[in-house]
């Protein structure tokens, strides 16, 4: 059994909750302490029985919580070495011995949840996505990246639960305030994903996958609503057959509060 809840998704802040009765992780940190603090505790999570904070890359709205959280309740951290180099000096100072360096494509444990990174293309120095596994129970998490493999849709195909980046609608961030060389970064192979590929994703992962539950996380503030990443995920997939509230529930995580708290058996 798996539980997952957003406690935040999107530029300005990052952090996920999956846990069950005997073990409790944080997938990011990228919100006040106090504010992750707040969140895990309307959930009814104690933060002192955090297991481990699993972390994506070193962007400031992943990370930016982890110090004061290590350093508050003695939390143990998972990372790439890379992501590890891009954020020790932007932490503060924490435990070396809570510092846990995995790599890339790896399987490891924290206590009863297996967990997996799996490589993403994005401008950090070595980001991961990853899964984690209780029983049968799989929830993934694909944010932060800039286009999609096979490789990556293999990962998911096997998820119940899957949060998919939808960060922006291309004509809302062609035509908005954004300068150009931002628009061109996150428009790469190495920035984010669309409404309209994260549409292509949901696609695959009902057709070909288990997944009966699609949650649309990291939604831009400038360049998208949530009603039309909605919308727009929901029109592709029903345009290829797949009905909505009936072969695979679609919903939104939020930038700014807690999500809904989904239980995978």
């Amino acid at each position: 059994m798996i539980s997952f809840c957003s406690l935040a998704s999107g530029s300005s802040g990052n952090a996920q909750y999956i846990g069950n009765k005997t073990t409790k992780i944080l997938l990011d940190a990228g919100l006040s302490g106090k504010y992750i603090q707040a969140g895990l505790e309307g959930i009814g999570v104690d933060p002192k029985d955090l297991d481990g904070i699993v972390i994506t890359h070193e962007h400031s709205d992943h990370i930016k919580g982890i110090g004061v959280l290590m350093r508050r309740y003695g939390v143990p951290i998972y990372t790439t070495e890379g992501t590890w180099q891009g954020m020790v000096d932007k932490i503060g100072k924490v435990d070396l011995e809570k510092v846990h360096i995995i790599e890339n494509n790896a399987v490891f444990s924290i206590k009863d949840i297996e967990v997996k990174a799996y490589p993403v293309s994005h401008d950090a120095n070595d980001p991961v996505g990853y899964t984690f596994q209780n029983g049968s129970a799989k929830v993934g998490v694909i944010t932060d990246l800039g286009h999609y493999t096979d490789a990556i849709l293999d990962e998911i195909r096997s998820c119940d639960l899957v949060m998919l980046e939808a960060n922006h609608d291309i004509e809302m961030l062609k035509m908005g305030s954004y300068p150009y060389y931002l628009k061109r970064r996150i428009l790469s192979d190495v920035g984010h994903l669309s409404n309209e590929t994260s549409g292509e994703i949901a696609c695959d992962i009902v057709r070909n996958g288990r997944a009966r539950n699609i949650l649309l996380g990291h939604l831009s503030r400038e360049n998208n609503f949530p009603d039309l990443a909605y919308e727009t995920v929901r029109a592709i997939m029903e345009s290829e057959g797949i009905r909505v509230g009936d072969d695979v529930m679609l919903n939104m995580t939020y930038r700014d509060k807690i999500g809904g708290l989904y239980v995978i058996k």
